[in-house]
């Protein structure tokens, strides 16, 4: 079986990551204009700022678009993982992350649902941020 792909941290991401490895979601944040931006860059979107600051995101969102994976590809790294989904949550503070749904069947999953960050140590290195359903608090 072959390796998973997993991220490589780079000198624009470093900071997310380190943060996700202590189950932390920080985003990204101009220290300009204040524009939140995902995934982090060199440059504002908004105002072309080298200027930046990371702060600590809520971890909450909502569901933007998302599709169901139900045929590994390639098969040998997700033959036992079918059915996924692939998901872009809107996170509270306004910037959208690509990322997994888990704890739900694909099929209860609707736009604009709540959902809250998870972590998940898939490696010593790499921890993912995946978002769940909301629980009520």
């Amino acid at each position: 079986m072959g390796a998973k792909p997993m991220p490589v941290p780079d000198a624009d991401s470093r900071r997310f990551w380190e943060g996700c490895r202590e189950h932390r979601l920080q985003i990204e944040r101009c220290a300009d204009c204040k524009t939140a931006r995902f995934p982090p860059a060199a440059l504002c979107p908004h105002c072309r700022s080298s200027r930046s600051e990371w702060v600590a995101a809520s971890g909450r969102g909502t569901v933007f678009s998302w599709i169901v994976v139900r045929h590994p590809v390639p098969k040998d790294m997700y033959a036992g993982e079918v059915p996924y989904v692939v998901a872009l949550v809107e996170l509270e503070e306004g910037v959208r992350m690509p990322t997994n749904i888990v704890g739900c069947a694909p099929d209860a999953i609707r736009a604009g649902m709540p959902v809250e960050v998870v972590f998940d140590d898939v490696s010593a290195d790499i921890t993912l941020p995946r978002f769940r359903p909301q629980v009520p608090s």
